[in-house]
């Protein structure tokens, strides 16, 4: 095999290699069956017990948390901005929303067209470069829920607490930074994320949340928006992403061979710290975009004194075989995602670029 990319993309991202490896190695015939996954019935055992296998490696890396269950759906955390307030917005409630940044925004504009929402906090006068203050926030006696985004992949900010909410339910849009660190799942009544960041390839969204929240009846919603459909069959209502769901087993699968999300995080921070400090010790050069305080361990971004050179930047890195580093096309300048199955070495390779065009450019 050639030598693999030096892949930074925000999403879909990039794979650990032992798990492609091994996809590779069952692609054609899963366990003696004959048959590629992708093929099988879900309604068949051997399909299902990966459906379960995964449910339960999932809940076990966080520490079997007692009442909550796994689900997985569809269309990606979009689709769950509108879910949640259908589900849980109910007439005469407040959905509450903590704004980021470009995620979190999407989020509040679905939620409104459902119900009644308010900003319980926001850092839009700053452009989303920070997180706001989580200790004053702003809620309605009414809330039914607080919504946050715990990591925004545009503006590279990260909660790194999350907010006491008390009798409130806490819901996460988790997509870009699920279990790139411990959690405490207890916290929170609703956790989602779309797997192609973190957890897998794109096309199953991951819900972790307490069961008696997921089985609430809603009846004058269509049956595939329902939680409770989904709980109720054990995600096989209609047909899953079968193949993207066995993905996220091999993918949690990896996580519990690395020594689980202890050393996830430690890992995360180590790649993390080459690039900050390489961006801090520019002189300059380099200008990291987030608050330090509120700096994202999973999309690193920073600009250089001009567009030109930034361009110029992603012209020579991918001459050298580094991809995903152009910014967000609503924001502009570099970014730099370094998920999980990013390796260290593809880090370092990069805080050497860095070095290196700054020595040429600077």
């Amino acid at each position: 095999m050639n030598k693999r990319a030096y892949n930074f993309n925000a999403g879909p991202a990039a794979l650990p290699l032992k798990v492609l490896e091994r996809a590779q190695a069952e692609f054609v015939d899963f366990r003696g069956t004959g048959m590629s996954i992708m093929e099988m019935s879900h309604r068949g055992a051997v399909y299902e017990s990966v459906h379960n296998e995964a449910q339960e490696r999932l809940l076990r890396l966080l520490g079997n948390p007692k009442g909550y269950k796994v689900l997985f759906l569809q269309g990606g955390a979009s689709t769950q901005f509108a879910m949640i307030p259908m589900n849980f917005l109910k007439q005469g409630t407040v959905g509450s929303y903590v704004m980021t940044g470009s995620w979190a925004d999407k989020a509040l504009k679905e939620a409104k067209l459902f119900g009644e929402t308010s900003i319980a906090a926001s850092s839009k006068e700053d452009q989303y470069m920070r997180i706001p203050d989580l200790d004053h926030l702003e809620l309605p006696d009414r809330t039914a829920y607080l919504h946050i985004t715990s990591n925004e992949t545009i503006e590279g900010v990260q909660f790194q607490k999350y907010p006491e909410t008390g009798q409130v339910p806490l819901i996460a849009d988790m997509s870009s930074d699920i279990f790139c660190r411990v959690t405490d799942v207890n916290k929170f009544g609703m956790i989602y994320a779309g797997a192609q960041k973190n957890l897998g390839p794109s096309g199953v969204t991951v819900v972790i949340a307490k069961e008696d929240k997921l089985a609430e009846q809603v009846e004058n919603i269509p049956t595939m928006f329902r939680y409770s459909t989904f709980l109720k069959n054990n995600s096989l209502y209609n047909t899953p992403p079968s193949f993207s769901v066995y993905m996220v087993n091999e993918v949690l699968r990896w996580i519990e061979e690395e020594g689980g999300l202890t050393a996830m995080e430690q890992m995360n921070r180590e790649k993390a710290a080459l690039l900050y400090d390489g961006i801090d010790q520019s002189g300059g050069f380099y200008r990291g975009c987030a608050e330090p305080r509120d700096r994202s361990l999973m999309n690193i971004t920073f600009r250089l004194a001009s567009e030109e050179l930034e361009k110029l930047f992603v012209k020579e890195s991918e001459k050298e075989g580094f991809i995903g580093l152009k910014g967000h096309r609503s924001v502009g300048g570099l970014r730099a995602s370094t998920y999980n199955a990013v390796p260290y070495e593809s880090c370092k390779a990069l805080a050497d670029f860095m070095d290196v065009f700054q020595k040429q450019h600077g």
